[in-house]
């Protein structure tokens, strides 16, 4: 009958193969998903890179026509849009963007700028609340597989803040994707917007000269609410790649701890049954002996 210290032993290494049947599970589930993840940021790169281009071509012809995503203001107030993700088990994926808008807070605080948070993710959501800042609005069941509709609801709420001077500029925390290996904590500018520059005599012999119906600043109305809402869309994309990037490797971690975990539990148990065999053997050997003595005389 196997000792109470071998069957905890048993036990453990039970536990631990079911939970690496699950952190397997979740690391396959993750690298599948990053290739839909990659694909989806590159897809939407060339209409951003176009819609800069008309941007840059419009802003030119208007002779620096002010438009009110143009304004720039003495900074009160602050909105944060910090893009976190709304499940865990990512590694140190939610912990750097949080961690960098944090210390930008901070640095607000000390020139006594007032602060509004716009949270994407349960996980950001979670944290501040904690931690008794006051959130805004926050965007949940987005981080996994985001729509441009989600990019364009987000984009809304920020516009409508920096229309109604709620707010005096907008900056975004979100995760770049720069590789499956490599995801880097980033801080942008998103609003007031700064129109894209011209720099080389390249760039300025590509000019595209349009011909405007209606006026050049009508066209910026349009334009520049999309150009929000495609940056914000390609931060909640480049986002979502991260997270899956992140889990992945955080959860191939688990599955290798836990491969590693269920060879030294084995080991010790064989070590554990040996001791105990070797017991049971000392024990029938001296048992035989005292019988033995016992018969002789």
């Amino acid at each position: 009958m196997a000792s109470a210290e071998l069957r905890q032993i048993r036990r453990r290494i039970s536990s631990v193969n079911s939970t690496k049947k699950i952190t397997r599970a979740m690391e396959l589930i993750a690298a599948s998903r990053i290739v839909k993840a990659q694909q989806r940021v590159k897809q939407s790169i060339p209409y951003a890179e176009k819609l800069t281009e008309v941007i840059r071509n419009v802003a030119r012809a208007s002779g620096g026509v002010a438009h009110p995503l143009l304004e720039r203001r003495d900074v009160k107030t602050v909105g944060m849009l910090v893009i976190s993700s709304d499940r865990g088990l990512a590694g140190a994926y939610n912990a750097n963007v949080i961690r960098m808008a944090e210390a930008a807070m901070i640095e607000h605080g000390r020139e006594d700028r007032e602060l509004k948070l716009f949270l994407v993710g349960k996980k950001g959501q979670t944290y501040f609340r904690f931690r008794g800042y006051h959130i805004e609005r926050a965007f949940l069941g987005v981080t996994d597989a985001p729509s441009y509709g989600d990019a364009r609801a987000v984009a809304n709420t920020l516009l409508e803040a920096f229309a109604t001077g709620e707010v005096d500029a907008v900056e975004a925390y979100y995760t770049r994707y720069v590789s499956a290996l490599n995801q880097q904590a980033t801080r942008y500018r998103l609003l007031p917007v700064e129109p894209p520059g011209v720099e080389g005599a390249e760039e300025e012999a590509a000019t595209v000269a349009y011909t405007y119906e209606p006026s050049p600043g009508e066209i910026l109305d349009r334009i520049l609410p999309r150009y929000v809402e495609a940056a914000i869309f390609g931060m909640l994309l480049e986002s979502s790649a991260s997270e899956h990037a992140s889990r992945q490797r955080a959860m191939k971690a688990a599955t290798d701890n836990a491969t590693e975990l269920v060879k030294i539990l084995t080991r010790v148990a064989n070590q554990a049954r040996q001791a105990e065999i070797t017991t049971e053997i000392s024990e029938i050997v001296g048992g035989a002996e005292a019988l033995a003595e016992a018969r002789g005389e």
